[in-house]
C-alpha cells in the first residue's frame, strides 16, 4: 500500500476501532502500513493533525440541520450522535481535537448556521450550538466509556437507557431552542 494521507487515516481509524485512542500510536500507525514512524510525518505535521484528520473523517458528510423545525434539530443530534458512534473512542477523539480547535469547520458551526440562517443573532446561534454539541459529545462519551468498562469487567449498574436518556435530552434541548 502506497504511504499516502487517505491510507494513513484509513489505518489509524482500523486500529482506532480495534484499540481505541489511548492506544494510537504514530508507531502503531506506521507499523502497520510498513513504513518507519518518521515517514508519517512528511504527511502529517504532529499526532495532533494526524487526530484532526480522523476526527475530520468520523464527522465526514455530516452537515447542519436542514432548518430549525424541532423534527430537523432532532435529527441532527441524532446524525451527530451516530458519526461518533461509529467508531470506537470518536467522541473523545472528536472532543479532544474540538478542545485543540483543530478542525476548520465544526460540528457547532453546522449547527449555528442553520440558526443565524433562520434569524437567530450570531452570538445567541453560538451559544446554543455550543451547549448542544457539548450535550451530544458527553452523552456519547459516557456511553461509550461505559460499554469499555463493561468490555473489561469493570462496570458498575448500567443506569438509565442510554437512547432513552438521550432521546429527552435532546428533546429538553430542542424545545428550549424552537421556543422563540
Amino acid at each position: 500500500m502506497a504511504l499516502t494521507r487517505t491510507a494513513i487515516v484509513t489505518t489509524a481509524l482500523d486500529i482506532l476501532d480495534d484499540y481505541g485512542l489511548a492506544d494510537l500510536s504514530m508507531r502503531r500507525i506506521a507499523g502497520a502500513l510498513g513504513a518507519a514512524p518518521a515517514a508519517l510525518y512528511w504527511h502529517f505535521a504532529n499526532k495532533q493533525s494526524l487526530l484532526a484528520g480522523l476526527a475530520a473523517e468520523v464527522l465526514g458528510g455530516l452537515t447542519g440541520p436542514t432548518d430549525v423545525s424541532p423534527v430537523a434539530l432532532r435529527r441532527w443530534c441524532f446524525e451527530f450522535r451516530d458519526h461518533l458512534l461509529a467508531h470506537r473512542d470518536g467522541a473523545e477523539l472528536v472532543s479532544s481535537v474540538l478542545a485543540m480547535r483543530l478542525l476548520d469547520h465544526t460540528p457547532a458551526d453546522l449547527f449555528a448556521e442553520a440558526l443565524t440562517t433562520a434569524g437567530v443573532p450570531p452570538e445567541e446561534a453560538g451559544a446554543a450550538a455550543a451547549l448542544v454539541v457539548h450535550f451530544v459529545l458527553g452523552h456519547t462519551l459516557d456511553r461509550q466509556g461505559y460499554a469499555q468498562s463493561l468490555q473489561l469487567g469493570v462496570a458498575g449498574p448500567p443506569g438509565p437507557d442510554p437512547d432513552a436518556a438521550f432521546d429527552y435530552g435532546v428533546g429538553l434541548l430542542v424545545a428550549g431552542l424552537t421556543r422563540h
